[in-house]
């Protein structure tokens, strides 16, 4: 019953964040040409702030290093079990549909959605393990994720390399491990810039849902198929497969609910940024938000079985 209600709340901010933007694209505050530099923005600059910030926050132990490790290892596992699974599906058909069936099947909303779950049932300790999922998730993004998208002229290993979030990512690790502080005066301009995360994500889904023709996607077999698949068949796989190792039961939750939240709000700013139907992509972030005030709990049902 709690998780529920947390699980309510959440969405509820969520949605009155989408809402705004929604209202903003309606009203030509927020035009077409606009949506896709907010997201740009958000991209590569809100992000990689924010990785960098959440190893900033904590303190380390070789306890914590040794859970976070096994985090990323079980993060890694389940998003290999998934694309094995969407290899099979779509092995034949390269269309735009299916790119964003598999990115918002691939990738969960483990930051917004995630965070204040874990930090809710499990504390900082859950949220310090939730960290190892979501370097998994910023390194998979940049990669495989940008690669549906661009396609192989975008798998040049020297982008990927120095993508900002990748960056991020082994100057945050480096951080946490050699237990280097950044200057306060730069860890309170990192906490203004990572709060633009959680708004101009949900404002800019909001304003291409604002533009967006939902009675024609919403009867889209592929929206339904993605639903299925993110918010059913990946926290279920990674359960089925890992519930019989030997796994302290607060990294294998975490990864779970990790695994088991909604779809990825960056499916949209990526959609927008390569021109690969951000429609469908903004209804599927919307419909799995929705849905997973229902299917969030059962997953952690789930895990106590």
């Amino acid at each position: 019953m709690e998780l529920s209600l947390i699980c309510l709340q959440q969405i509820m901010v969520m949605f009155l964040l989408v809402a705004t933007g929604f209202l903003c694209g309606k009203l030509g505050i927020i035009d077409k040409a606009t949506n896709p530099k907010l997201s740009a923005f958000l991209l590569y600059v809100v992000n990689p702030v924010l990785i960098v910030m959440s190893y900033q926050e904590q303190t380390f132990s070789m306890e914590l290093l040794r859970g976070l490790g096994l985090s990323i290892a079980l993060a890694a596992g389940s998003y290999a079990l998934i694309m094995a699974v969407l290899f099979i599906i779509f092995r034949k058909d390269d269309s735009d549909n299916p790119v964003i069936v598999k990115f918002s099947s691939t990738f969960s909303n483990c930051g917004f959605m995630g965070l204040p779950l874990i930090n809710a049932l499990f504390g900082s300790e859950g949220v310090l393990y939730v960290t190892g999922y979501l370097t998994i998730f910023n390194i998979m993004c940049w990669t495989y994720g940008v690669m549906m998208f661009g396609g192989k002229e975008s798998a040049n290993l020297k982008k990927i390399i120095t993508s900002p979030a990748i960056i991020a990512i082994i100057i945050g690790l480096i951080c946490f491990v050699a237990q280097i502080h950044l200057p306060q005066i730069i860890l309170s301009a990192g906490d203004h810039i990572k709060a633009c995360n959680t708004p101009v994500a949900m404002i800019c889904a909001g304003v291409t849902i604002a533009y967006t023709d939902i009675k024609q996607n919403i009867k889209d077999k592929y929206v339904y198929l993605a639903l299925l698949l993110r918010l059913i068949l990946c926290p279920l796989l990674f359960w089925a497969v890992f519930r019989w190792f030997a796994i302290p039961n607060m990294v294998f939750m975490v990864i779970l609910v990790a695994s088991g939240c909604p779809a990825a709000a960056t499916g949209t700013m990526l959609a927008l940024n390569y021109k690969k139907n951000p429609e469908m992509s903004a209804v599927i972030f919307a419909a799995s938000t929705l849905l997973s005030a229902l299917t969030l709990p059962l997953v952690v049902m789930l895990g106590s079985v």
